[in-house]
């Protein structure tokens, strides 16, 4: 069995063109996106090992964020999932599965998580 180290980004509220219904169509929504990342690691961690051998946490939050592209509107928030795995996976051959949570904040009535986990493995 492969070792792997879990990098995780959660709690990132971002706003996004998504939905299916035409008040949903014209204005970006908030969505609530969290991450999990396995990455392959090597056998041991150092004190002094550097950054190189792990990820930089910053990446994470970019591929959630700022590289969604500004003006695109996805249709499903499985869309919206599916581009930060894509781009991830194209970032670092070292990602080896992606999980990404959405919850949809605006259709939430009482406080509840409504949305989607999709998880996708390097092929």
């Amino acid at each position: 069995m492969q070792d792997s180290l879990q990098l995780e980004v959660h709690d990132l509220e971002v706003q996004v063109l998504t939905g299916i219904y035409s008040e949903e169509t014209h204005l970006p929504q908030p969505l609530r996106i969290d991450l999990t990342v396995d990455l392959r690691c090597p056998d041991h961690f150092a004190p002094d090992t550097p950054l190189g051998a792990s990820k930089n946490y910053l990446d994470l939050k970019h591929a959630a964020t700022t590289a969604l592209p500004e003006g695109v509107h996805f249709t499903l928030i499985e869309a919206v999932a599916d581009h930060i795995c894509e781009t991830l996976f194209l970032g670092d051959p070292r990602v080896l599965r992606v999980k990404v949570k959405i919850v949809k904040l605006a259709i939430a009535e009482a406080g509840e998580a409504i949305g989607i986990t999709l998880v996708r493995h390097r092929r």
